[in-house]
């Protein structure tokens, strides 16, 4: 039988829509765009004849067991990045790679970062070209831009297999352009861009049923050579209810220079 989730898909309104973060100088404070809760079909890849690959699809997984397994302390961060950059150089063949952010999410309510319940992809062009000059400085990034670059985020469990609140991808193929709209980001002190994704029936939704530590989902989030941008969103489902455990897991944004 299929298995079906709840996503929250972004609409579309006559006005620019925005997330403002710490509102009114209310630390934690979100004001979120306007949201539809719906039910979609799961296409599971863990036993799918359909296949999904990075270079097809924009979004994989694959097997690479870390030798980190606390991330709230110090100390983990140098080691668990040279196993990332090994990765990147080894699964997409990635010149260059710089990590500029962990985030780790559990989900609880009273955690400082839940997980993401909302369809989107982290960056428009706009917002990857700001972001690459302030992570490179304007004279290196028009020098990246020469090439061709991507921001790719690294999404694994942290502690024990995901029962619940997966990670989940649409299939780009099943997007239409039209789909996308534009969020900005509204920090008191700067301001970003990103992009949410208004639903379709089209939409075909994949993900890797109970993720283990020792896996990862590695996905396409900007790319200037054109592969698609992924759009993503934790799916509202258990896999198992006599499993007490939530979600907790860790995603690094990277940028490389293939």
């Amino acid at each position: 039988m299929a298995r079906t989730a709840t996503v929250n898909y972004h609409v579309h309104k006559d006005s620019r829509q925005a997330f403002e973060l710490d509102a009114n100088g209310i630390k934690g404070n979100l004001i979120a765009p306007e949201l539809a809760p719906t039910e979609v079909q799961l296409n599971d890849m863990r036993i799918s004849p359909q296949s999904v690959s990075f270079e097809q699809d924009a979004v994989g997984f694959a097997n690479v067991p870390s030798s980190v397994h606390e991330f709230s302390r110090d100390g983990w961060k140098e080691t668990y990045d040279s196993e990332l950059i090994r990765l990147l150089t080894t699964k997409l063949s990635a010149q260059e790679v710089i990590i500029f952010d962990h985030t780790l999410r559990v989900d609880d309510p009273d955690a400082t970062r839940k997980p993401a319940r909302n369809v989107h992809s982290d960056y428009s062009e706009m917002g990857a070209t700001q972001r690459l000059i302030d992570l490179l400085g304007a004279e290196r990034a028009a020098e990246w831009r020469e090439g061709h670059f991507a921001f790719i985020n690294v999404w694994r469990p942290v502690e024990h297999p995901i029962n619940s609140a997966p990670l989940g991808f649409v299939r780009p193929s099943s997007v239409d352009p039209e789909d996308w709209i534009l969020l900005d980001l509204i920090y008191p002190d700067r301001k970003g861009q990103i992009m949410g994704l208004v639903g379709n029936p089209r939409h075909e939704w994949l993900y890797c049923s109970t993720m283990t530590p020792d896996e990862v989902a590695f996905f396409n989030i900007y790319d200037n050579c054109g592969l698609p941008s992924v759009a993503h969103s934790a799916l509202d489902i258990v896999e198992d209810p006599s499993v007490a455990t939530i979600r907790e897991s860790i995603e690094s944004r990277t940028l490389v220079r293939y």
